[in-house]
């Protein structure tokens, strides 16, 4: 399989990372991660899938979308392009089509987070509220409305969230979320820090440069959960950015998860054009976890490159 494609594909496999550490943190039960396995495509679906995501990530909508629905022609059936012509709709503000692929995507995939968080998205963009599209999806699935109602915590709609809540059978899940809400409540928090950490919808005139000062401002105050998960959302967003992968890489680094970082850290060099910066800042951190794990050949060689600015 093509190296840039199966990269890629593994950055998609983190799309739910960032619910996911919010579970591990307050003992929430994960839903499953929406991974992609291209082996079982056609050379043709793999590269029009590819250029498909590439078009959407610079901005260029219409161009994605025909391109995701010539692999629609290969796999009609295929729920992740449900997923992404419903996102890509909806950043062209073409809510009608967005709405009825986001329907599809979650009437298919009614337990994964980020296919609910598109339509509510979506709804949110036409005034509306996933509430109004209800008999059309599996709304009884209890892990939905386990993720609908994280999703309006998250975006600090408590009274929604609790409203969910409240119909629901009571579960740790179902305490333990109310009782934040209630402390939210109490305490008058504002919705504003989730939501700017949490929320690609709410992000203004450049999405790309607002994820980047948020992560760096994460890494400063050495929130290393929060960073990584706001890198593993950016990446699925922006999966050609390699300061999301110098990002991930850095957290893993610090988390003295060596391997993994170098893992991630290398991809990022396939995308890295004539930021030299950023690139010293990649080898940087590429010679230090390969000088953790004993590799003293590989961290000079890397360090050689800072040196020659390459």
């Amino acid at each position: 399989m093509n190296r840039r494609v199966q990269i890629l594909f593994w950055v998609l496999g983190l799309i739910m990372l960032p619910a996911d550490y919010y579970a591990q943190e307050n003992g929430i039960p994960e839903t499953e991660s929406s991974e992609v396995f291209l082996e079982e495509y056609t050379d043709e679906f793999q590269e029009k899938f590819f250029a498909a995501l590439q078009q959407k990530s610079i901005g260029n909508y219409d161009r994605a979308i025909n391109l995701f629905l010539e692999c629609k022609q290969l796999e009609p059936g295929n729920a992740v392009l449900d997923h992404e012509l419903a996102r890509s709709y909806l950043a062209s503000k073409q809510f009608v089509l967005a709405q009825q692929y986001g329907i599809a995507a979650v009437a298919a995939k009614p337990e994964d987070y980020w296919v609910l968080h598109t339509l509510v998205d979506i709804m949110k963009g036409q005034g509306g509220s996933v509430e109004g599209v209800k008999a059309r999806i599996p709304f009884d699935d209890r892990v939905l409305k386990e993720n609908l109602s994280l999703i309006y915590y998250r975006e600090g709609n408590y009274e929604e969230a609790l409203k969910i809540l409240n119909g629901m059978q009571r579960s740790e899940f179902a305490r333990e979320l109310s009782m934040k809400i209630n402390d939210s409540l109490q305490l008058g928090k504002s919705a504003a820090p989730e939501k700017e950490n949490l929320e690609p919808a709410a992000v203004e005139d450049n999405p790309m440069e607002h994820y980047i000062s948020i992560i760096s401002n994460l890494l400063a105050k050495e929130d290393l959960k929060r960073a990584a998960a706001v890198s593993a959302e950016a990446l699925e967003n922006f999966p050609l950015q390699p300061y999301f992968y110098y990002s991930s890489g850095l957290v893993l680094s610090r988390e003295q998860k060596y391997g993994e970082a170098i893992d991630i850290l290398e991809s990022g060099l396939e995308f890295l054009l004539e930021d030299v910066d950023l690139a010293n800042k990649i080898y940087k951190e590429l010679a230090d976890a390969n000088k953790a794990l004993g590799n003293s050949s590989k961290a000079n060689m890397y360090l050689s490159k800072i040196k020659s600015g390459l």
